[in-house]
């Protein structure tokens, strides 16, 4: 049995993560900065690398699983030290205490460490990374903190995740559906959507067979975000008319990668998982929130 603490308790991935871990033996502690008794989070301050040290040594924790950051990738341009507070300075502290307590970190990354470079085809982990913004430098900084501190990991870099909890693209749909008669999405920006869900039951998988090293996961598939916009109006029937744009059509004040589909090989090899075609969790995630 695992003592398992959990950092982004509050999140969607921490939630989620709480759903597949309901009958798991092992023993969870759920945190976030906010104590929220309803979701079942007791508070602690992932920057506070003492308290942190001081529960896991308390506890017995031997595994740390890191679902926060900040992930609010336009306000990451304006707010820089935030974003490597959170991404990669905190980052750097859970994994000299898992270093230190002999714990195995698990730590979240994100497809956004690519970007600079043009890809056609799903990115290997052997791929050199190339973020384009300060969010997904931050993350690839985080990464690196991970490497370099000595503890056992497994860093898994997803992309494009939703859930039926707090705020993503897929809650951002259904309400502008509800509100327009249409909605103009980008066309021109391919990756994969992701059940927050499925990478919950990957993240329970890993923890059950821990293995050091940098791995992909999303769900199956490709698509843009005007088509996973599209298969969310028609899958719950909304009569909202999608409509493409382009990147210059639609400007942020961060860049996205163009292309940031992520291959699945090694994580499937490595822990043997069958991972589910994007368009099949969409359906699951919009059934369980009553809308088909």
């Amino acid at each position: 049995m695992h003592t398992i603490l959990v950092t982004g308790a509050c999140g969607q991935l921490g939630r989620e993560l709480q759903i597949v871990s309901r009958n798991s033996k092992d023993s969870f502690i759920f945190t976030d900065v906010v104590q929220d008794d309803e979701v079942g989070a007791v508070y602690l301050d992932m920057t506070d690398t003492a308290s942190v040290a001081a529960l896991v040594g308390s506890e017995g924790v031997d595994v740390i699983v890191n679902c926060a950051a900040y992930t609010n990738v336009d306000a990451a341009e304006d707010n820089p030290v935030l974003a490597e507070k959170l991404n990669c300075t905190a980052v750097e502290g859970l994994a000299k205490v898992a270093a230190d307590a002999g714990a195995f970190l698990v730590h979240i990354s994100t497809d956004y460490v690519f970007g600079g470079e043009t890809f056609s085809s799903p990115i290997p982990e052997t791929c050199a990374p190339s973020p384009l913004g300060v969010y997904g430098r931050s993350k690839l900084a985080g990464e690196e903190a991970v490497m370099r501190s000595g503890c056992e990991f497994a860093i898994i870099r997803t992309a494009w995740l939703y859930s039926e909890f707090c705020r993503n693209f897929l809650k951002t749909m259904l309400t502008l559906f509800d509100t327009r008669g249409s909605v103009s999405v980008v066309d021109d920006q391919r990756g994969t959507p992701t059940y927050a869900y499925d990478l919950a039951e990957l993240i329970m998988k890993v923890i059950e067979n821990p293995r050091t090293g940098i791995f992909h996961f999303t769900d199956e598939g490709e698509c843009s975000w005007y088509g996973f916009a599209s298969a969310i109006a028609l899958m719950s029937g909304s009569s909202c008319a999608v409509v493409p744009c382009t990147s210059e059509e639609y400007p942020t004040k961060a860049r996205r990668p163009a292309y940031s589909v992520l291959s699945k090989d090694k994580v499937k090899s490595v822990f043997g998982v069958a991972v589910p075609e994007w368009e099949k969790s969409l359906e699951v995630c919009l059934k369980r929130m009553g809308l088909i």
